[in-house]
């Protein structure tokens, strides 16, 4: 019988609360041992909460476990490179949330340790194990909508909350970091290859100093091109769209799609405006974060490759980076 991973999960963190615990605590290969914040009788609460046996008050306690097998990491943006690098350092792999660090440079010393460390590390981009994107690919390589040229994206919100962290900006928080990542992330997936160029408009909360509001475009080889909007300040919105000299494929809820029900794209071969030539293709429903989880064991236990290594992870930022550097100076910029 295979043995289970135990893992640590550094913070309450409501992505962690609301999808990743549990998503754990249900999966085939791991189970959550010990959870920490720095507030121990909130740990403690949670630990209660999903049975989970050790509650700390300190995140080094938690790394310091012989115990845990992993770490899960969801803490606030610019603590994903120091506590993964304590993380490593204490003989542990860990799954981090995106992104993966504030900006490349800080992402390879991660990478650094990570190398010293010989452990994976993953960034926790949780779409790209649901089935609805691996079935998207695969439409694409089957040449379901001829050459594809583009992809338009967008992912927003509404919170104007100043105590969230998103709404920080002295510690990772704004649009690009939290939603415009996975614009980029998914592209880089669906083209299979890395931007050339990009340029970005940002406009900024005046009060938070976020970027509330960000339009960017991304020039891939062969002339293909990924157009995005992202923002924490307009209405809840999730939406890809693919076009290819021969069709267009629909992912009506690309990133957050629910554990319990089936997802769907929409298929169409533009024969007319009115939907003439559209099919829907059903996907089954999937907890993504749960074989997200699964994955991450699999990485562990049996050396599988990562969908989302450091190297991607890397690759992402880098974008990232050149999209910011480009709504600064107006210009064309190379990630």
């Amino acid at each position: 019988m295979t043995r289970q991973i135990r893992w640590g999960v550094l913070g309450c963190a409501g992505i962690a609360v609301k999808t990743v615990i549990p998503a754990i605590q249900s999966s085939r290969l791991g189970r959550v041992t010990a959870i920490a914040s720095r507030n121990g009788d909130k740990a403690r609460q949670m630990a209660e909460r999903f049975g989970i046996a050790r509650a700390y008050g300190s995140y080094e306690d938690l790394l310091a476990d012989p115990e845990i097998d992993a770490i899960y990491n969801p803490l606030p943006n610019h603590l994903h490179v120091p506590l993964t690098i304590r993380a490593l350092q204490q003989g542990k792999p860990v799954l981090c949330e995106k992104p993966i660090a504030l900006d490349a440079q800080e992402a390879g010393t991660l990478l650094d340790a990570q190398k010293a460390a010989g452990l994976p590390v993953a960034e926790a981009f949780m779409v790209r194990h649901h089935p609805q994107w691996k079935q998207a690919k695969a439409l694409i390589a089957e040449g379901r909508l001829g050459e594809v040229g583009a992809i338009q994206t967008i992912f927003s919100y509404y919170l104007d909350d100043p105590g969230n962290i998103r709404n920080q900006a002295d510690i990772g928080g704004g649009g690009l970091f939290d939603v415009g990542c996975y614009a980029i992330n998914t592209a880089r997936y669906l083209f299979d290859a890395e931007p050339l160029r990009a340029i970005a408009l940002i406009e900024r909360d005046p009060a938070f100093d976020t970027d509330r509001l960000v339009s960017g475009l991304l020039a891939f080889p062969k002339g293909r091109q990924l157009a995005f909007t992202c923002s924490t300040q307009l209405a809840l919105t999730q939406k890809i769209t693919v076009l290819g000299t021969r069709g267009r494929l629909e992912i009506p809820v690309p990133f957050n799609a629910p554990a319990d029900l089936p997802t769907r794209l929409v298929l169409d071969d533009g024969r007319d405006l009115d939907g003439g030539g559209r099919i829907e293709i059903a996907v089954e429903a999937v907890d993504q974060y749960r074989e997200q989880a699964d994955a991450f064991c699999d990485a562990v236990l049996f050396g599988t490759p990562l969908a989302t290594g450091l190297e991607d992870a890397i690759a992402n930022m880098k974008v990232i980076d050149a999209l910011f550097r480009s709504a600064e100076n107006g210009r064309w910029e190379e990630p």
